[in-house]
């Protein structure tokens, strides 16, 4: 068998959270009572004339920006042209030939390699309405509410060659729409989806081989499931002696199939012309660079530089950077110099990630800043207090707003890590556990974990644990 390599370029349709539609003023929000939030624009009556929505323009900049594109200060809209229930004007206002930002590229990291993925192209367009099924009445109904809802759509360059990249990439995509707070990015509303393109060709062909694109991609791992699926069909058609022909397929999920819908029209298919009702669209200089400067750090950037510069693993990186709030206060702790990236970045996926869970609530909703974090594991770090001293006084700050200098002395929790001491300690646990001594030194190591506990004991839990467990270890090999 030949060895084959996959080409798969994503096409990914956004929803933006503006507050009103694209062309009118109808409420944008999900799950309302059926074709109630319409009226003649959005519902295509003959005579109506729509007005384009500012944010929208300036949400697909903004997007532009983060995903490195050039923006086209003047484009236009386009009418394309086709037919389907849930199309009452039997054509979308979309972009054809000047999308409002083309040639960019978005930098991913699967498996601790960065790689850079083209972006061809984000365009402005409306979302059609819906069709409602059920077994309560024959054939379909329409739901016209989400009909004019802004969607921006990012089209990626044939560059991905792994579902492992696909799913990074989609990741990363969903993590800059919600950072930048232009969609909700809430699969099972529909307010994001994928159009899969795939196709396969022998290692080393320069050629791209025959594509078929896949709908009906409802979350990313259905998208990670589906480019498997297609690319296995296509290489097991050509190891046959068959050929792939050019199509639009529809996945099913449940079935991990693929099943064709209709062989691919081509962009004439479609009769672009330009939007008469709608003017082109100027955006000014000053407004695009300023829509550049409110973009914050993003969160692919993030996770390069907690991987590169602070020595965090992928994983750990990832879900710090995809939480702006979590990212917010790793950023501020670790500036502050006092402790390691590893103990924070430990701790805020730990004890505060449960600590939110439990109680619902985002920990900048508590009295915990990054200054009292870093204290507290400074003081960790320096062994001056236990691990589980550590949670009690970080227990004691979410409730009671005070400094841990404060709740460590009044709590009583400093470690004694005086050697002179420690030592004598040693000593004695060791006269008063002769058993315990001879069981180790017959090859019985988890004796010296009963030692160290009767030392911690003696102490009253202030000995330093690891100080305590080096003397024994000496005292117990000499």
């Amino acid at each position: 068998m030949k060895d084959y390599e996959m080409v798969v370029g994503l096409e990914v349709h956004a929803e933006l959270n503006t507050e009103s539609k694209i062309y009118c003023n109808c409420r944008n929000a999900f799950g309302l009572e059926v074709n109630t939030q319409v009226c003649p624009i959005c519902m295509g009556m003959p005579g109506t004339l729509p007005t384009l929505n500012e944010k929208v323009v300036e949400y697909a900049i903004k997007m532009g920006h983060a995903l490195n594109c050039k923006i086209n200060s003047v484009c236009k809209q386009d009418r394309k042209n086709y037919f389907y229930p849930d199309l009452p004007k039997a054509y979308q206002i979309s972009q054809a030939e000047v999308p409002l930002c083309e040639n960019g590229h978005l930098d991913i990291m699967v498996d601790g390699e960065e790689k850079t993925i083209g972006v061809t192209r984000i365009h402005i367009e409306e979302d059609a309405g819906k069709l409602l099924h059920d077994e309560s009445f024959s054939g379909s109904l329409v739901d016209l509410n989400r009909c004019g809802v802004p969607l921006i759509e990012i089209v990626s360059e044939p560059d991905i060659r792994s579902s492992a990249e696909a799913k990074a990439y989609l990741d990363t995509i969903k993590s800059i729409l919600q950072y930048i707070n232009i969609s909700d990015c809430k699969m099972q509303e529909g307010s994001i989806r994928c159009d899969v393109n795939v196709s396969v060709r022998e290692k080393g062909a320069a050629e791209f081989g025959t594509r078929c694109e896949m709908k009906n991609v409802n979350s990313f791992s259905g998208a990670v499931r589906g480019i498997e699926y297609e690319a296995k069909r296509q290489i097991e058609l050509l190891e046959s002696g068959g050929k792939v022909i050019q199509e639009t397929r529809r996945w099913d999920d449940a079935k991990g199939m693929s099943f064709t819908m209709r062989t691919k029209e081509d962009a004439q298919d479609y009769r672009y012309f330009p939007e008469p009702d709608l003017l082109t669209i100027v955006v000014d200089e000053e407004k695009i660079k300023a829509l550049k400067a409110s973009i914050p750090e993003l969160p692919n950037k993030k996770v390069s530089r907690y991987v590169k510069q602070l020595g965090l693993s992928q994983i750990d990186a990832t879900l710090i950077a995809e939480a702006v709030d979590k990212s917010k206060l790793f950023d501020e702790c670790t500036a502050l110099g006092k402790c390691s990236p590893k103990i924070i970045s430990n701790w805020i996926l730990a004890d505060i990630s449960k600590y939110s869970n439990d109680t619902g609530k985002s920990i900048i909703e508590t009295p915990l800043t990054a200054q009292r974090l870093a204290d507290l594991l400074a003081e960790v770090e320096k062994g001056s207090i236990s691990n589980s001293a550590a949670k009690k006084v970080f227990e004691i700050i979410l409730s009671d707003d005070k400094d841990p200098a404060d709740i460590i002395k009044e709590q009583g929790l400093v470690q004694n890590s005086d050697t002179g001491f420690l030592e004598q300690l040693a000593k004695d646990i060791l006269a008063e556990n002769e058993k315990s001594v001879a069981d180790y030194k017959n090859g019985k190591t988890n004796a010296l974990g009963y030692l160290v506990g009767q030392c911690m004991k003696a102490s009253k839990g202030k000995a330093n644990p690891g100080i305590v467990k080096e003397i024994v270890t000496k005292m117990l090999t000499e």
